[in-house]
C-alpha cells in the first residue's frame, strides 16, 4: 500500500461536483489521504462556485463513492457556495490596497485585441489579458449601473508589494514563484463573486490546510497562490503535485470517461479493492 505521509499533515480532496468521480480522482482522494498520515487529518471540501454546472446529485455520488472507497474525512465538508463572504472579505481587503480594478472587456473583444498584437505574450492558460482596463481609473459608475464587469489583480502592483516569493515542493524542492506569467488573474465576476485561485488560497487558509496534494496539471497555479497567500497575510503550505491517469490512448481522464467513473466500475462487479488497485493504491510498492 502507499507508505503513509508525516504525522501531523492536514491535507484535503476538493472536487467539484460536475459529474461523476473516476480514476483519476479515486488517485487523487487516495493520494492525499494517504499523505495526512498518522494523527493528521483529512478534509473533504465541495468546490460548488460553478453554480451553472454543478448538480445535486453528483454531490451525493462523490460521498457515496469515497465511502465505498473506504476514505473517512475529518469534520463537516465545506461547501464553497456557502462561504462567499470568506470571499468577499478577501476580495475586500486586497482592493483596500489597490490591487483590483474592474475589468469590463468581453471575451471576444479579449481576443480580438490579442489578434491586433505583433506578438502577445502568453503563460501557461494562453495569451495573457492584454490590461485594456488597468488604466479606466473610476469606473465606479458603471459598476454601480450594472454593467457586466470582472474583478482583476492588478499583477505588476501585487508582485511588487509583495516582494519575492517562493514554496517547497516535496518532490521538486524550493519553487520561486513567478506570478506574473499568469498576468492580471480575474479574481471574481459580476455572477460568480470568486474564482477558483481566491477561493481555494482562502479555503485551504481557513482550513488549516498545510499540505496541499493536487494534480500536476495544478502546479502552475501554485505560483498565484503564493503570491495571494503573501498579501492576505496566510499560512504557506507544503505541496506535492501527484501524476495525472491516463486512458489506454494516454489521454487524461476526464468526467467524460464514463466508463471509468467509480459507480460504472461499481456496478460492473469490481470491488473496492480493486477500484483502489486501479487508482495505483493497491497492494505492492506503489507510493505516493
Amino acid at each position: 500500500m502507499a507508505k503513509r505521509g508525516t504525522r501531523g499533515a492536514v491535507t484535503r480532496f476538493a472536487p467539484s461536483p460536475t459529474g461523476l468521480l473516476h480514476l483519476g480522482h479515486a488517485h487523487s482522494a487516495l493520494f492525499a489521504h494517504a499523505l495526512a498520515g498518522e494523527g493528521g487529518r483529512f478534509l473533504l471540501r465541495i468546490e460548488d462556485i460553478d453554480r451553472g454546472r454543478c448538480r445535486p446529485e453528483f454531490e451525493a455520488a462523490i460521498y457515496q463513492d469515497l465511502a465505498w472507497l473506504g476514505l473517512r474525512w475529518e469534520g463537516g465538508v465545506r461547501r464553497q457556495s456557502e462561504h462567499m463572504e470568506d470571499y468577499a472579505r478577501a476580495l475586500d481587503a486586497l482592493d483596500g490596497m489597490g490591487l483590483v480594478y474592474p475589468c469590463f472587456c468581453t471575451r471576444a473583444g479579449i481576443r480580438a485585441e490579442i489578434a491586433r498584437a505583433s506578438a502577445a505574450p502568453h503563460g501557461p492558460d494562453g495569451p495573457l489579458y492584454p490590461g485594456s482596463c488597468r488604466g479606466l481609473g473610476d469606473a465606479s459608475a458603471r459598476v454601480a449601473a450594472g454593467e457586466s464587469h470582472a474583478l482583476r489583480l492588478d499583477m505588476g502592483r501585487a508582485v511588487a508589494r509583495a516582494g519575492p516569493l517562493a514554496w517547497h515542493d516535496r518532490e521538486k524542492g524550493r519553487i520561486a514563484a513567478r506570478p506574473e506569467i499568469f498576468g492580471d488573474v480575474v479574481l471574481a465576476r459580476k455572477d460568480t463573486p470568486t474564482s477558483y485561485h481566491l477561493a481555494v488560497t482562502a479555503d485551504d487558509g481557513l482550513q488549516g490546510v498545510n499540505l496541499v496534494t493536487r494534480g500536476a496539471d495544478l502546479f502552475q497555479a501554485t505560483h498565484v497562490h503564493r503570491l495571494l497567500q503573501a498579501l492576505l497575510g496566510l499560512d504557506v503550505p507544503e505541496y506535492r503535485h501527484h501524476r495525472l491517469l491516463a486512458d489506454a490512448s494516454g489521454q487524461r481522464l476526464a468526467k467524460r470517461h464514463d466508463s471509468l467513473a467509480i459507480r460504472s466500475l461499481r456496478e460492473r462487479g469490481h470491488t473496492a479493492d480493486e477500484v483502489r488497485a486501479m487508482a495505483g493504491f493497491g497492494e505492492g510498492p506503489c507510493r505516493p
